[in-house]
């Protein structure tokens, strides 16, 4: 299902459904940060139920979660719901308790993409057989292996899928406005860009001679060169201009996100940088009232930095990383994207923040800025080529469901035709 169209309040209904038809005795929803248990217990209360919270301190939950299993086994209570984090799961005191989980109990892993990572994946309950996973992007990123492990547990995507025009054409998402904004990279960028992915050519040929489909592919070698590529691109220089001119214009515009790169190339500078530099741009420079959103922020500074991004108190909030997954500020109008991994997922969870309905949200818009590839040699430019395929066709997609297609379409019609990619 897209994200931000609803599969916590689905999961919920398919739980009821189950307490209905089956007399379902345990609800086990596992989640990958602690505000979304926050989260996913909020949305608990609407169908009555009081989750147990096992995340953080074994001494907070352990006990109630023992007591309260032991009286659902016993009959002397009806239901119970407990919401872990990842980490939680694959603790001692977590494992310990799963084997007193009754027959009938239904696992719900939401954000279920990162339940495919080996530690993970080999600590999900064997004897729970009715299980669940939520994801808008189920394919773990270079991870085939993780991929299958996860199908392999939780069986197959069910049909059909909810998709992105689906949720907007049913009013689940909100109509949306996209600009793609070009930046070139600096000359020493470049350079670097282009020594990485003569390196990353060289892999993929070393595959080729060895006659091993692209699909059978081992991409540990190649997983470092991309990640260090696409935190050269994230961290782009000219990326800061671009900021600076858009936002000259739009002092007085609320409700804005604004994603940062969450590394940089160098080694002396900080995976900050960027985030530093945008909150001095827009704060500093421009007058603009933004305030930093980090996995550093602490659970209860968010939900007040939260009520005040909310009510117009503070303008925007720069973010790394941490609002991709699950987060839910549905007032958030504007989003500016500095930086994006080239992992499909990030992409797909950033512009599902953005388009969630709020009251007196007709329209969202998206300023994506995106790094135009330097000049390569023949050689150098058919990976570039191969390597931007899925990319771009990423983009163009977006493009095509956008209120302004056109506009972006042709924006991004110049890459396109660079790279010989015009067949879609």
């Amino acid at each position: 299902m897209a994200t931000g169209s609803g599969k916590t309040i689905t999961a919920l209904f398919i739980a009821a459904e189950l307490y209905q038809k089956i007399g379902l005795q345990v609800l086990l929803v596992v989640c990958p940060y602690q505000h979304l248990v926050t989260q996913w217990a909020k949305e608990c209360e609407k169908f009555n139920l009081q989750p147990v919270l096992a995340f953080e301190n074994l001494r907070r939950w352990h006990s109630t979660l023992s007591t309260q299993l032991y009286n659902v086994r016993s009959g002397n209570q009806r239901f119970l719901t407990a919401i872990a984090t990842n980490s939680t799961l694959i603790s001692d005191g977590f494992q310990s308790q799963l084997r007193y989980f009754p027959e009938k109990t239904l696992i719900v892993g939401d954000e279920a993409h990162n339940l495919g990572a080996p530690r993970l994946e080999e600590c999900l309950p064997r004897n729970i057989g009715l299980r669940l996973a939520l994801s808008a992007t189920p394919e773990r990123y270079f991870d085939d292996v993780g991929t299958q492990s996860l199908f392999d547990y939780f069986g197959a995507v069910l049909q059909p899928e909810f998709t992105l025009k689906e949720a907007i054409a049913q009013g689940a998402l909100v109509h949306y406005l996209y600009y793609p904004i070009l930046v070139e990279l600096t000359h020493a960028e470049s350079l670097a860009y282009a020594k990485l992915t003569k390196k990353i050519g060289r892999a993929l040929l070393w595959q080729q001679r060895d006659n091993v489909a692209l699909e059978n592919f081992d991409y540990e070698d190649l997983t470092p060169l991309l990640m260090q590529r696409a935190r050269l691109i994230g961290a782009a220089e000219n990326k800061l201009s671009a900021l600076r001119n858009l936002m000259k214009s739009r002092r007085e515009t609320t409700h804005t996100l604004f994603y940062c790169s969450d590394g940089t190339q160098g080694s002396r500078r900080s995976a900050n940088d960027q985030l530093e530099a945008v909150v001095r741009i827009l704060g500093l420079e421009l007058g603009y009232r933004v305030s930093t959103y980090t996995a550093q922020t602490p659970l209860s500074e968010r939900e007040k930095l939260r009520h005040q991004f909310e009510t117009g108190e503070l303008q925007g909030l720069v973010a790394i990383r941490c609002l991709d997954e699950g987060v839910d500020i549905p007032a958030i109008q504007t989003a500016v994207i500095l930086a994006s991994s080239g992992n499909p997922r990030q992409f797909i969870q950033r512009r599902g923040r953005v388009l969630r309905p709020h009251p007196g949200k007709e329209r969202a818009t998206i300023f994506d800025t995106i790094v135009l590839p330097p000049e390569l040699d023949r050689e150098t430019l058919e990976v570039e080529r191969n390597l931007l395929r899925k990319e771009l066709r990423r983009f163009v997609e977006f493009a095509d469901l956008a209120d302004n297609a056109g506009e972006a379409r042709m924006k991004l019609l110049g890459l396109q035709k660079r790279y010989g990619l015009l067949d879609f």
